[in-house]
């Protein structure tokens, strides 16, 4: 854990976020400025900056979780794909690995790496988003 980082903060439950899936290798949350609303954050529960810092044995369990995430995305909120996406220090505003997941639909006016940016109407509409998807994780 980075004492300093907002997302070990928020694994180590020191911050508040509306989380998705919490395990001993990683956890998932709502993005506090999503895409769409439902976009989940999943970060590695240690202190990596990037993909290329995450040990080699962590990235299977890691990304089986990005999947299982991805999942109940468009399962929970009945979305018809997802869009799974990381950025390796250019354009990471967190310098903490995480993967986003955002719900899909067709016309939902995602162009390219164009990334309108929504508001949920409160934390009630929010936490019902992450209920959500915390009732299709599998």
């Amino acid at each position: 854990m980075n004492a300093e980082c907002l997302f070990c903060a928020i694994a180590g439950g020191d911050r508040p976020a509306h989380v998705v899936l919490s395990d001993e290798t990683a956890i998932g949350f709502l993005d506090s400025r999503p895409v769409f609303k439902g976009h989940v954050l999943v970060v590695p529960r240690a202190h990596v900056e990037t993909l290329t810092d995450l040990p080699a044995e962590l990235v299977g369990p890691f990304f089986e979780r990005v999947r299982s995430v991805a999942g109940a995305v468009e399962e929970g909120l009945a979305a018809a794909g997802s869009f799974v996406a990381m950025n390796n220090r250019v354009s990471q505003s967190v310098p903490h690995l995480h993967v986003h997941v955002v719900p899909r639909n067709r016309k939902d006016g995602l162009r390219g790496f164009f990334w309108p940016r929504v508001k949920y109407a409160d934390e009630s509409e929010a936490e019902t988003y992450a209920a959500k998807i915390r009732a299709a994780m599998k």
